[in-house]
């Protein structure tokens, strides 16, 4: 089977693993070429996927239910939807953030003024606000139920055999990732790159990854020899960039630049580093 397998985020419920196989593969090649590797056989990557989990069953038109600030209804939501906001502040000239959210509470004014600022962000490229609490609630989803964490992370290990030498994670796929690697020490895998990763957001993802963080860090992924991780300075998704200093071992952060599109996984796979830390897992020792 692949040697390298890569696992997708959000917003992915209406695609499969064909549709993201054939927009990844193009970028894994450049981004390999660039660093002068290639792929011995395009079956040598595959991706995992679990985007139909998230996908519902409808049974109206609407597709996406009509969500708006009422919707926002836990305390972890209103957490990272201001953490997303003070990020976008922080990337975005144009964007004003809250004036100091160490004293505010989130209050549905507040909670309005957040959506507001990121629907017309240009990270979130104008979507409405239904979308922007949708991605809210696949990420809650996934750390909040049980058996559909546990669903998607048995996705992963449907993908990985004797021969994966590399495990790619993009976004919410890298938390999913690691998880799935902390449980299976056993695999194969030595090389793990993630992308935009939100794994070092501390409160609300960090604090709640399985296995649970020992003082203050975060377990080694499984049996891995090396964690590459990868973010755009402008990836509001990838709130902590550097994950080093919170996990257990060496994490070799490294920053690229994807342009106005900072989170896309494409972009992230063309990236000289990207192919450079996937091309570790392809050479034969």
């Amino acid at each position: 089977m692949a040697k390298i397998v890569g696992v997708h985020g959000i917003n992915q419920e209406f695609r499969g693993s064909n549709t993201i196989y054939d927009r990844w593969l193009p970028a894994l090649k450049d981004g390999l070429e660039r660093v002068g590797a290639r792929l011995d056989s395009d079956h040598e990557f595959r991706c995992a996927f679990y985007g139909d989990l998230f996908r519902g069953r409808s049974k109206s038109a609407i597709g996406i239910p009509n969500y708006d600030a009422s919707d926002i209804d836990s305390d972890w939501e209103k957490e990272l939807l201001l953490e997303w906001w003070k990020e976008a502040a922080k990337v975005e000239d144009d964007i004003k953030g809250p004036a100091d959210l160490s004293r505010e509470k989130a209050t549905p004014k507040l909670v309005q003024k957040a959506l507001n600022a990121l629907t017309g962000s240009r990270f979130f490229g104008g979507v409405a606000e239904k979308i922007v609490i949708y991605f809210l609630k696949q990420v809650g989803g996934y750390l909040h139920n049980p058996d559909l964490r546990q669903q998607i992370r048995g996705r992963i290990v449907e993908a990985i055999d004797q021969d994966t030498r590399v495990l790619v994670g993009h976004s919410l796929g890298s938390v999913v990732c690691y998880e799935a690697l902390c449980q299976h020490p056993e695999w194969s895998v030595e090389v793990f790159v993630t992308l935009g990763s939100p794994l070092g957001i501390k409160g609300l993802i960090f604090d709640r990854l399985e296995p649970s963080p020992v003082s203050n860090l975060g377990s080694w992924p499984g049996s891995v020899k090396r964690w590459i991780n990868i973010a755009d300075a402008g990836d509001i998704v990838a709130l902590e960039k550097e994950l080093n200093p919170l996990f257990n071992g060496l994490v070799e952060d490294k920053l690229v630049y994807n342009g106005s599109d900072a989170h896309n996984a494409s972009n992230y796979f063309t990236a000289s580093e990207t192919g450079e830390a996937i091309k570790l897992g392809l050479i034969d020792e």
